[in-house]
């Protein structure tokens, strides 16, 4: 569910830079990949802003619920639903620097405007055969700040040139594979007869 969260967030974000009469600049790629010799990364970043899963971390106050479902007279129990946070990086690498910043802001601009996205509030390539498995889904994205220190280190391990960005948590995408673990018989009604106490 992860490639297709970012999907949903760049189309969105596209969509509403079209909109607003900007163009369409945000790519799925790893800005890491800037100085790549690949000519293909290179031209898909070049002018442009990357968007970068550069975390995740699993959602700890969820990971022992249990999980199971009900299906005619037997449940079945599933694995825990993994919850995952991600953090996203927006990193504007525009010819002009006042493009970057441009579209930096428009982007800020763009969730802060929707916070929530689900199945109903959002419009994205449901024809796509990379997108056909994509159900219900429901996740939040929020502005999240990264201390100098944090920011250091992040360009740091993406290779050292700091770009014009934004960085976003995405709260939470449930990861599920759909196996079965174990199964039971419910259990039904108890019948039997209760007698009353003789009295003396």
């Amino acid at each position: 569910m992860i490639f297709e969260v970012i999907q949903i967030i760049s189309e969105q974000v596209n969509s509403y830079l079209e909109e607003i009469g900007l163009e369409k600049t945000v790519v799925p790629e790893n800005i890491a990949f800037l100085e790549s010799q690949n000519e293909d990364i290179a031209t898909a970043l070049k002018d442009g802003v990357a968007l970068t899963v550069i975390n995740l971390d699993e959602e700890a106050t969820l990971k022992n619920f249990p999980n199971h479902i009900i299906e005619n007279t037997k449940t079945i129990y599933k694995n825990s639903i993994v919850n995952l946070n991600l953090f996203i990086l927006f990193s504007a690498n525009r010819d002009k620097y006042i493009n970057s910043l441009k579209d930096i802001s428009k982007i800020i601009e763009f969730f802060q405007g929707k916070k929530l996205f689900t199945q109903a509030n959002t419009i994205y390539n449901r024809n796509s055969s990379a997108m056909s498995n994509v159900d219900n889904f429901r996740f939040t994205v929020e502005l999240y700040t990264p201390t100098f220190e944090e920011l250091n280190y992040i360009w740091g391990t993406l290779g050292g040139k700091q770009l014009p960005s934004a960085l976003y948590k995405v709260s939470m995408i449930q990861i599920e594979r759909d196996i079965a673990q174990a199964e039971g018989q419910l259990i039904g009604e108890f019948s039997g007869i209760t007698k009353k106490k003789e009295q003396s």
